[in-house]
């Protein structure tokens, strides 16, 4: 499928983005997501995936509505997770799919313009889903995490240097990422980091996403 131009100025964003930061009100140290967002966004973040598992979906078209005018407004990109139906609804830039979401074949056909992540955990399924119309690939979990299951099953660095130089599409990485694996990761190439609990659960949630994105960007 040809690129669109939507489709290609949303891509240029989100590669100069560098720091992507996922909400989760389970692991936002009681504050919620809303805050989080602000804080993420007063730092300069422009990269934000509304990820909230427990959310029903009437809650997450409300909250997703509040969270795509944020981030409007900031000029940052916004990715719902899972739900290509709610991120077309209120107007998202992209939508970040898991193994058991819609393919990603499927999602692209029917959302041309949208950045569509695909979550990838090997070689095999990083290739496939760029051979199916990815946008990007997430890599990962990087380290054990308390936000995905499966805590002993990583790939940590070597494997995401491995995996990352089989690619021709932008990727990000996840997982038990914390500040000081950040230069590791820039050495190996990586440009954009994706974070939960380092901003959400972070006392200053501002200051962390802020002192994270120096970092990603050589400050």
């Amino acid at each position: 499928m040809k690129e669109t131009q939507q489709h290609r100025d949303r891509m240029t964003r989100f590669g100069a983005a560098g720091l992507y930061v996922v909400t989760s009100a389970e692991f936002s140290a009681g504050r919620g997501t809303i805050p989080i967002v602000k804080s993420a966004l007063a730092a300069g973040v422009k990269l934000i995936q509304l990820r909230e598992k427990n959310s029903t979906m009437r809650e997450l078209i409300n909250l997703g509505r509040t969270v795509r005018d944020m981030t409007a407004r900031a000029g940052a990109l916004l990715i719902i997770n899972d739900r290509i139906d709610i991120a077309m609804a209120i107007g998202a830039d992209g939508v970040h799919l898991g193994r058991n979401d819609l393919p990603t074949r499927e999602a692209r056909a029917i959302a041309p313009d949208m950045i569509i992540g695909a979550s990838t955990h090997n070689r095999s399924e990083a290739l496939s889903a760029e051979a199916d119309g990815a946008s990007y690939v997430n890599l990962g979990p990087v380290f054990p995490t308390k936000t995905k299951d499966h805590l002993d099953s990583f790939i940590g660095m070597e494997g995401v240097k491995e995996i990352s130089k089989l690619l021709s599409i932008p990727f990000t990485v996840m997982g038990g990422i914390k500040k000081n694996h950040i230069p590791d990761l820039v050495s190996l190439g990586v440009r954009t980091i994706a974070v939960v609990t380092a901003v959400t659960a972070a006392p200053d949630p501002e200051k962390a996403a802020r002192e994270l994105l120096a970092l990603i960007r050589g400050g």
